[in-house]
């Protein structure tokens, strides 16, 4: 067609359209993080955070993040000969995603370097992480959290220890003696009990030689091309955990069959499978009956990693939301520039603050629970408070950033579609609310000095504030009627999610910050929603402090 034709037919010209936000360093762009890692002793790695800054901020990770998505993991049952394989085909996206995060340590930093902040540091590559793609963030947070566990039975450490700990990155689904780095998962729920795990009905069989055959199924295994899975099975003790390699010497499945990979509304490019265990060779771990509580141990990093992880989320939707509104026009003004926009991202920015103290705060704990008793307990009551709390906050967060940017935030082109679909995963993963908030209960019964120890921690900001003083006292006195009636369980996490934040928030952040969270969601007319704070909060600044700097 003739240009000139073309153009004098042409119907518009594309404006008002909003940049890509991308090529930024998401470390140095987001204050709240930077101010945490200093406050919470990780300031030593923040040239490590800036480098993690830049490459998830960058278009290609973007990209990858995309196409990894786009064409999510396939299951290869058996070979062309006919040979039973159960392998996972990725595209090549997902193992460059997956070796930029693991080359940074985002795994086992906190392992490999211990020392003041280490935890904290290591919790901020995964909230970082966590903004470039979720569904790797799933075999790095398992690994993280099986380290100590391994860590506890010398010989599993002697022969995985270097390979779980490495910044080396190894696609190949094979023997672990042929790899320069492996990956961890578990393979824990079963069909007839779901999140009940005394009803697990795999078997496992003596071998004699200090190892174990395992007979049965496993209803949610993700990442099952993991080179090292704990999993349960029954023993004549009761249900004991098992450590059990993927592939076995020879290079040949351990006998594990794969089902079929789970068609998941989200997380698509992260595999998730059934599978049968057709005597899987593995070695116990820890007492012999007493599994749940061996396996269970990595519940309190995997929960605060879920913590840390929705934190970032809530993060990505904020910076996106506040993007697309500094840069669209609406009614003849900037959108950012309207009182009830900057309300909405107010708001909005203050539930993403809160949170992310709320994480690092108890990876902080973690740091210090060797030392400190109160931090010990403090991490053992908070773990699943957070967990729980961040993770029902953040497809709240999701949805509303969604929202500000109107119909161009419901389309697969923008990210905002995929976070959408993610970010009710986390309060899934590792125990839905119900079994979140009945932990906290078990937690409040058997180590009582885990109550003391928060509200011990909430009291460091008595004097700050009136208003907080009054709460936190009204808290102290329901807290014994809360603690007695399962059924007001989730009231009383988020009561004391609530608190706790506060606290943080007065201890840490802005004045403004602070005062914006108490004004609405301890002063008892909050509804939950966003864009309803009052006139008295300034919310254009808190607007305008939430749109991301790119340089």
């Amino acid at each position: 067609m003739n240009v000139d034709i073309a153009s004098r037919h042409s119907t518009h010209e594309v404006t008002n359209q909003v940049p890509i936000l991308c090529d930024y360093d998401a470390f140095a762009a987001d204050p709240v993080l930077q101010a945490a890692a200093t406050a919470f002793d990780a300031g030593w790695a923040s040239e490590r955070l800036h480098a993690a800054g830049r490459i998830v901020g960058s278009a290609q990770v973007q990209d990858l993040a995309r196409l990894a998505n786009r064409f999510p993991p396939e299951l290869r049952t058996h070979d062309r000969f006919g040979n039973r394989i159960d392998q996972i085909e990725f595209h090549p996206a997902w193992h460059e995603l997956m070796g930029l995060a693991i080359e940074q340590e985002t795994h086992s930093l906190a392992w490999n370097r211990p020392g003041p902040g280490a935890q904290v540091a290591r919790a901020a590559l995964s909230y970082l992480w966590s903004q470039g793609e979720s569904g790797i963030c799933c075999p790095i947070s398992m690994t993280y959290a099986a380290i100590p566990v391994l860590r506890q039975e010398p010989d599993l450490w002697s022969k995985w220890g270097a390979l779980v700990s490495s910044n080396r990155y190894d696609r190949r689904q094979t023997t672990a003696s042929a790899k320069t780095g492996a990956t961890v998962g578990t393979a824990m729920t079963e069909k007839q009990g779901g999140s009940d795990l005394r009803q697990t009905q795999t078997i496992a069989e003596d071998n004699g030689d200090g190892t174990w055959s395992l007979t049965g199924h496993k209803w949610f295994f993700s990442v099952p091309h993991s080179d090292l899975f704990l999993t349960l099975a029954r023993t004549a003790e009761g249900i004991s955990c098992f450590v059990v390699p993927g592939w076995l010497p020879d290079g040949s499945r351990n006998g594990v069959a794969i089902q079929r990979l789970k068609d998941k509304c989200g997380n698509r490019s992260n595999a998730s499978s059934e599978v049968e265990f057709r005597g899987a060779i593995g070695q116990m771990i820890g007492e012999p009956g007493r599994g749940l509580r061996t396996g269970l141990a990595m519940n309190q990093g995997s929960r605060l990693d879920i913590a840390a992880a929705s934190a970032g989320q809530m993060r990505l939707a904020v910076s996106l939301a506040a993007h697309h509104a500094a840069h669209r026009r609406a009614f003849q003004r900037g959108l950012i520039d309207q009182p009830i926009m900057q309300n909405v991202l107010a708001d909005l920015a203050i539930e993403a603050e809160a949170a992310a103290w709320l994480a690092f705060r108890l990876f902080a704990a973690l740091d210090r629970q060797e030392t400190s008793e109160s931090d010990r307990l403090l991490a053992r009551i908070g773990a699943p408070i957070a967990k729980y709390w961040v993770s029902k906050r953040a497809p709240a967060v999701v949805v509303e950033a969604l929202e500000c940017h109107g119909g161009n935030g419901f389309i697969e082109e923008n990210p905002m579609a995929r976070l959408y679909r993610e970010a009710p995963l986390n309060s899934v993963w590792e125990g839905s609310g119900n079994v979140i908030c009945l932990d906290v209960l078990r937690s409040l019964e058997r180590e009582p000095g885990s109550l003391v120890a928060l509200i011990e921690e909430m009291r460091r900001a008595a004097g700050a504030d009136n208003r907080f003083d009054a709460h936190l006292s009204a808290l102290e006195s329901e807290i014994p009627t809360l603690v007695r009636s399962e059924g007001q369980a989730r009231r009383l996490v988020e009561r004391l999610a609530l608190a706790l934040q506060a606290s943080l928030l007065l201890r840490h952040a802005p004045h403004m910050v602070a005062d914006a969270f108490i004004a609405t969601r301890l002063e008892g007319r909050w509804s939950g929603h966003f864009g309803d704070l009052p006139a008295s909060v300034d919310a254009a600044a808190l607007a305008h402090r939430a749109v991301p700097a790119v340089e």
